[in-house]
């Protein structure tokens, strides 16, 4: 079945996602590096630059993969929480917490505690309603099965003034420059993916889920549609990314 078609469906999606992540996740922060540039931590440190969490904020990093957000979020103070549904990759972020911890005699980040990372569905978060002052996420939005059902949870768990950033990839609305871009994604994917797993379709997921998703202008007015006030975002790559933000009044 071609890959398209074995994400069309939100069961479909959910299956594909699960099986696909597990596996990628020895690689995740390499792969990261290698379709950004190098630039990707940039990126995420921009999007906590937004966040500027308070000392001492609670904050929870959805889809945190490996934890890059959610230390530099507890790097700045922030009493964070990162959520994956990939166990592989929960373990990996924890590896690092300990790494962290055996060369601090505290305990502690630069500023803040160090972050605590479990496994989760971003779609049943288990915390109770207004648990949070920021919500971040990495590359989450456009992987959840049910779009709308994900933002709804993230509304839940903020507290009042609370509020949610996102970083993932665009969908140009330009036909040219879209056509372009997931062509490049399709064609450096399926080499990766070939080199790194044997399997071409294993990251050419990524162009093929930027075509299921409905853009940043679409996402944000999906945000004000849930119930998010002050709500926009960011061009990042010239646009071929972007950074969402709102508030949860």
């Amino acid at each position: 079945m071609p890959l398209d078609e074995r994400i069309a469906t939100p069961e479909g999606k959910r299956r594909y996602v699960a099986t696909l992540f597990a596996t990628i996740a020895e690689r995740y922060d390499l792969i990261t590096v290698l379709l950004s540039y190098g630039r990707d931590r940039r990126w995420k440190r921009r999007l906590v630059d937004l966040a500027a969490p308070s000392d001492g904020a609670r904050a929870l990093d959805l889809a945190t993969g490996t934890g890059d957000i959610a230390f530099v979020l507890a790097a700045r103070g922030a009493q964070t929480v990162g959520l994956d549904l990939t166990r592989r990759m929960i373990e990996l972020a924890r590896a690092k917490a300990a790494a962290t911890r055996s060369s601090q005699a505290s305990g502690r980040g630069a500023n803040g505690p160090a972050p605590q990372f479990i496994v989760g569905d971003m779609l049943a978060l288990p915390f109770p309603n207004g648990s949070f002052d920021i919500v971040t996420t990495g590359y989450g939005l456009r992987n959840v099965p049910d779009l709308g059902a994900a933002i709804d949870e993230i509304g839940r768990v903020l507290k009042a003034g609370g509020q949610v950033l996102s970083l993932d990839f665009n969908r140009p609305s330009s036909w040219l420059v879209r056509s372009v871009y997931l062509r490049y994604l399709g064609l450096v994917g399926g080499a990766l993916g070939w080199i790194l797993h044997r399997d071409p379709d294993t990251y050419r997921y990524i162009p093929a889920s930027i075509r299921q998703y409905p853009g940043a202008e679409a996402v944000a007015r999906l945000m004000e549609a849930r119930g998010f006030t002050r709500v926009r975002y960011y061009p990042v790559l010239g646009g071929l990314m972007a950074i969402h933000r709102g508030f949860r009044d």
